[in-house]
């Protein structure tokens, strides 16, 4: 053997290595149940697209993929549960726009947000909608601030919990429009919306989705969405950035594992969920919710979280807000 050739094939014995760990990861898995974690209620916004998303993974997979509510804190229960599972691929954690707000909303979190997880994909953008009872008396923007601003402290804002992203939403809301009102906090979007159509909470941010029942039977009034740009179901509705400069939230979705999680591993999951994401069966049932696909990579997803937890950690800030 000349030394040349011995050269080559030491030097080529790392790559094929590496090349045999990835095959033999990516065709191990999954080799067990893999349990999708949703850090907040079921028949949340949320939850609804992990078990679109749960459903289908099952069909490719051949494998048992189970969806599991871990609700708590602004969704770092079902979090904690996820960063400190083991690295396989087979816990996964689906989560919201919250887990990048969180790293600055809360003083202390169980888990290193960037350490503890890696992600996996983007997947859905979702809008927030601002809605009112039609007994509040208002039709527009506008009005509704003028409301708030001839009462001050009187009314109150709902959220679907502590820390969740419609909580967010609402005091990025109540900042940027330099308002006086009260965030009553409830258990799920659900008891929000039944409340704020009764007239109990003034109005809501919430996730389209599951709003539009409610303005479709004339029970709640959209005002306008969180977003850029408008909703495609409802393109006569404003971006609420129209009447308040700089107020734009995106109530994405996306799912991460565990940060020790092989690379392998993470790419064959990244890979399945975009096609799931990609069917044109599920683009077009999403979007009848008002939820737009956007699978990535988990590259991609890694940077996308570093810039939200900069960008939305900037506005917790200045809003003066914190949690212990």
């Amino acid at each position: 053997m000349t030394s040349t050739l011995r050269r080559s094939l030491i030097l080529g014995a790392p790559l094929a290595a590496a090349l045999s760990g990835r095959s033999w990861a990516q065709e191990r898995f999954p080799n067990k149940t893999v349990k999708i974690i949703v850090p907040f209620v079921a028949g949340s916004q949320v939850d609804l697209v992990a078990r679109e998303i749960q459903r289908r993974m099952q069909e490719i997979w051949g494998q048992a993929v189970v969806v599991e509510n871990r609700p708590g804190a602004g969704g770092t229960v079902g979090s904690r549960a996820v960063a400190t599972a083991d690295p396989d691929g087979h816990t996964l954690l689906f989560t919201s726009a919250s887990h990048a707000i969180n790293p600055t909303l809360y003083k202390k979190l169980p888990y290193d947000t960037l350490k503890d997880f890696r992600g996996v994909t983007f997947a859905t953008s979702v809008p927030n909608v601002l809605v009112v009872a039609p007994s509040l008396g208002v039709k527009s923007v506008p009005e509704l601030l003028k409301l708030i601003r001839s009462k001050p402290g009187a009314l109150n804002f709902a959220s679907a919990g502590v820390g969740s992203g419609t909580h967010f939403n609402g005091e990025m809301f109540k900042a940027m429009a330099r308002l006086d009102i009260v965030h009553v906090p409830y258990k799920g979007t659900g008891d929000a919306l039944v409340d704020t159509a009764a007239g109990r909470s003034a109005l809501y941010w919430s996730p389209l989705g599951l709003t539009l029942p409610f303005i479709r039977d004339n029970k709640l009034i959209p005002l306008a969405v969180s977003t850029a740009t408008r909703a495609a179901v409802m393109p006569d509705v404003p971006v609420v950035s129209d009447f308040v400069p700089g107020c734009v939230y995106d109530h994405w979705y996306g799912m991460t594992a565990p940060g020790k999680t092989p690379q392998a591993v993470v790419d064959k999951i990244a890979a399945d969920v975009g096609r799931v994401l990609r069917h044109p069966d599920v683009i077009k049932s999403l979007a009848e919710q008002g939820v737009a696909t956007a699978p990535g990579t988990p590259a991609e997803f890694d940077r996308f979280i570093v810039s939200e937890i900069d960008r939305l950690g900037a506005v917790v800030k200045n809003a003066g807000i914190q949690l212990d």
